[in-house]
């Protein structure tokens, strides 16, 4: 008997200790609640509170949760890890606080229907609600403006929701070069590159406390990440895989 969940939804979490138990808790329920076979990876990064504590008492809760550990402070790499770690045949990146089961279930519909490769959940693009301060809202175009210019992104957003066909995006992770922040874009960018099928759908976004890492203090990385970026698409860095033969909507 397969035992492997349908789902994988991969969480990077960084000093989450005041809304880790409470996210993850409403998570499980909604997914149970979907009667969806799934598993949670909490890939946890560099916490200095009580969140790796939480996440194994969570473990201990749930069979469906488990806590993935990455040394260092490091978005992208969390989330890397996580996608390799993940068993099943979608998988969802999630932040701590959005677990927004709505997109869950609008992305799994074209996933499974084999109408897309990889669903983003755009904070910026028409029909979208986004209720974060005007700075953070800003950050956002200005960032995915950043990103058309230097390498020719062609969607609203990169960084946040998304869910995607594993065996078909494990690839495209494998080739990204950079981390961190910018790794959740290289993924999208690649992905459109690499010609895959890529949706955007609306999502609705309010802000359930302030951003672990203050926004002006990640600006200096995030600008020398989409510069690596940058050399990497243009200038001789890993080439995109070439999109697999089949699909495996049958899988």
């Amino acid at each position: 008997m397969n035992d492997a969940p349908e789902i994988s939804v991969v969480i990077p979490v960084y000093n989450e200790e005041a809304i880790l138990e409470s996210s993850v808790v409403a998570l499980h329920a909604a997914l149970r609640e979907h009667g969806w076979r799934f598993e949670i990876i909490l890939a946890e990064n560099g916490s200095k509170d009580r969140t790796v504590e939480i996440g194994d008492a969570l473990h201990g809760r749930f069979p469906e949760v488990t806590l993935m550990r990455h040394p260092e402070p490091n978005y992208g790499g969390a989330l890397r890890r996580g996608i390799g770690r993940a068993r099943g045949r979608f998988v969802i990146c999630e932040e701590i606080d959005l677990c927004d089961v709505d997109f869950h279930a609008r992305a799994l519909t074209l996933l499974r229907a084999g109408e897309a490769d990889m669903v983003v959940g755009s904070k910026a693009m028409r029909g979208a609600h986004d209720t974060r301060p005007w700075r953070r809202r800003a950050a956002t175009r200005v960032y995915n403006g950043m990103l058309r210019v230097t390498v020719g992104f062609r969607g609203t957003d990169t960084h946040g929701l998304k869910a995607f066909v594993r065996t078909t995006l494990v690839p495209v992770a494998q080739a990204c070069v950079v981390e961190h922040d910018v790794f959740a874009s290289e993924l999208v960018v690649r992905a459109h590159r690499a010609g895959l099928r890529v949706v955007e759908v609306p999502v609705e976004v309010a802000e359930k406390r302030a951003p672990s890492i203050r926004l002006l203090r990640r600006v200096p990385k995030v600008l020398r990440h989409v510069a690596r970026l940058m050399v990497a698409i243009h200038g001789g860095g890993r080439p995109e895989p070439a999109p697999p033969a089949e699909h495996l909507d049958d899988a």
